[in-house]
């Protein structure tokens, strides 16, 4: 929810809510909010989205979020195997814009703009691509949530991750709704309740992050994981995203239903059959023939 800068991290947070938030215009010198960047790090069909607010460390402003948004929405209509979410300059993603937030003070704007928010965690989720965050700096309330909204996320080893909304008397609700699901439940409430730092071995260590890499390393492994990705057939990677999360909101008995449901229709699909003929007769599958 409310953001915290980069400086916070090395003053312990006296004056942080100043610091962090956003300037105008949008964007410095024209460039785009959100540059889009096909077949990163070398791999074929992944898109990069890089947030492009570095002076404001990528603090999630109203038109940011709708850059966001419409950037996954033209991302899901085609065949683009896997997004990775990253941020220009120091930080990757200090919450929401206080700034802006602050000039508009009225109910219906606050919940106009957490709805904002909701719809474009909710696409991440829903988008037939997984999403994996690229986290080289802070991640820090809203930005944090963006990370545990992520599919999978990969941090530099100098990353830190923070809710730190409560420092400036209000709760991180929002973020609070993915890191519940990603950490254990003292761990997230401990992190809601005191707004204090966790460094990238923690976030790990707690299940918010996947993979952890010296900073210069960063890039690679983020190829890595997307390129393992890449080489799965397309058609379960996607029925399997999907399936993971509906499931996730059920009963284990209707969980089992729609996951069986779902395993049968993708043994039917041809690269599945070809995978498992491949096993079968000893030999590498062709997913291309």
């Amino acid at each position: 929810m409310a953001g915290t800068s980069a400086s916070e991290a090395g003053r312990g947070g006296a004056g942080a809510a100043e610091a962090c938030v956003a300037k105008t215009p949008e964007a410095a010198n024209g460039a785009a909010l959100v540059e889009v960047t096909h077949d990163a790090y070398g791999v074929l069909g992944v898109v990069r989205l890089t947030m492009n607010r570095p002076e404001a460390f990528n603090a999630l402003s109203e038109a940011l979020l709708d850059a966001l948004q419409d950037a996954l929405a033209s991302i899901a209509q085609t065949d683009a195997r896997v997004v990775v979410i990253e941020g220009a300059g120091r930080a990757f993603c200090a919450g929401h814009d206080l700034k802006e937030m602050r000039s508009k003070p009225s109910l219906a704007y606050y919940q106009a703009l957490f709805g904002r928010c909701t719809k474009l965690m909710l696409a991440i989720q829903r988008l037939p691509q997984p999403v994996i965050a690229r986290v080289h700096g802070i991640a820090t309330a809203a930005g944090c949530q963006l990370v545990a909204m992520c599919d999978l996320a990969v941090a530099a080893d100098t990353a830190r991750f923070a809710v730190s909304g409560v420092n400036l008397g209000l709760f991180c609700a929002t973020p609070a709704v993915p890191l519940s699901r990603n950490l254990s439940r003292k761990a997230a409430l401990e992190m809601l309740l005191t707004g204090d730092f966790i460094d990238a071995h923690e976030a790990r260590q707690q299940g918010l992050i996947n993979r952890v890499a010296a900073a210069d390393e960063l890039d690679a492994a983020v190829a890595a994981l997307a390129s393992s990705i890449c080489a799965k057939p397309v058609e379960a990677v996607r029925a399997g995203k999907g399936l993971f999360y509906r499931q996730l909101e059920m009963g284990v008995e209707a969980a089992y239903q729609l996951a069986g449901q779902t395993m049968a229709c993708n043994m039917m699909d041809e690269s599945a059959l070809e995978g498992v003929q491949a096993f079968i007769d000893k030999r590498a599958p062709d997913w291309h023939r």
